[in-house]
């Protein structure tokens, strides 16, 4: 009985305990929980509040998102720390034993810090900016936003790229909008009996004609191949970046259309075969 009794006093005890707890702690946790839900709605209203003043201010839009992304990310951390201390745990140990936290994880993804590295370099030394045409690590695409860890990019099929950015700034970038123009590589066959120049002529009046393509540098064509059935010419226009498809496909149709009215010969490829009799 007397056992009985002792684990009934425990018991008791025990619940004591936990109800002067809970009237200790349920303040501070409900005002804990509290802050951190008008925290980060504060700090969500923060970040748009932070674009759109950018926006205004005319910030370069590569610029924009990665600095919204920093800034919102150092409020979370330093939310998250307030909300600890409110709890009751000491925000120095916290703060220490977070440090040591900090650098197992900073070990275990050295490559996202990688990418933090390489968004900062690319926002410090802008080797392409938000609505560029780029190449890099094997994807070609427009430049749709620079995050604080990835790239993202759009490409000719309006797939989603994301790149890395630390794979990006230690790798090879080919910007096509740089320049502000861009070569576009086409070429045609004509007949071995067409007169050469004739063909030149008509293919530099196709595309001096075109509205896309710009005088300079001015357009080129020249024989590259004497081929099995026909001689190669190489045709160079150059326009703008973003009309780059317009004059490829433009340009192939009107050369067609141009040598057909002027009678020059497109020739099949062609064999001559003798047969000889016993």
């Amino acid at each position: 009985m007397k056992e009985v009794d002792s684990v009934m006093d425990k018991m008791e005890s025990l619940y004591n305990q936990g109800y002067e707890m809970g009237l200790n702690y349920a303040p501070k946790l409900a005002l804990a929980i509290v802050t951190l839900i008008l925290g980060l709605w504060i700090i969500n209203g923060i970040g748009k509040m932070l674009q759109a003043s950018m926006a205004k201010s005319n910030v370069d839009p590569t610029l924009a998102p990665f600095i919204g992304n920093l800034v919102s990310w150092i409020l979370k951390i330093l939310l998250f720390i307030s909300v600890a201390s409110m709890i009751g745990i000491a925000t120095t140990s916290f703060i220490a034993v977070l440090g040591a936290a900090g650098l197992a994880v900073g070990l275990a993804l050295q490559g996202s810090l990688a990418n933090f590295a390489g968004g900062v370099l690319i926002m410090i030394f802008k080797p392409y900016k938000v609505g560029d045409l780029i190449e890099t690590q094997g994807h070609l695409g427009v430049v749709n936003e620079v995050q604080i860890f990835n790239t993202i990019l759009t490409s000719p099929q309006h797939k989603r790229v994301i790149v890395p950015n630390g794979a990006v700034s230690n790798g090879a970038i080919i910007n096509y909008t740089a320049e502000g123009k861009i070569r576009v590589d086409l070429s045609i066959g004509i007949a071995y009996n067409a007169d050469i120049q004739k063909a030149k002529s008509v293919l530099l009046e196709v595309m001096a004609k075109h509205d896309k393509v710009i005088a300079d540098p001015a357009p080129f064509v020249g024989v590259t191949e004497m081929a099995d059935s026909s001689v190669n010419l190489a045709v160079r226009p150059h326009c703008a970046p973003e009309h780059y498809w317009d004059v490829f496909f433009d340009i192939n149709e009107q050369m067609k259309l141009a040598l057909d009215t002027n009678e020059i010969t497109i020739p099949f490829p062609q064999r001559d075969v003798h047969v000889f009799n016993s």
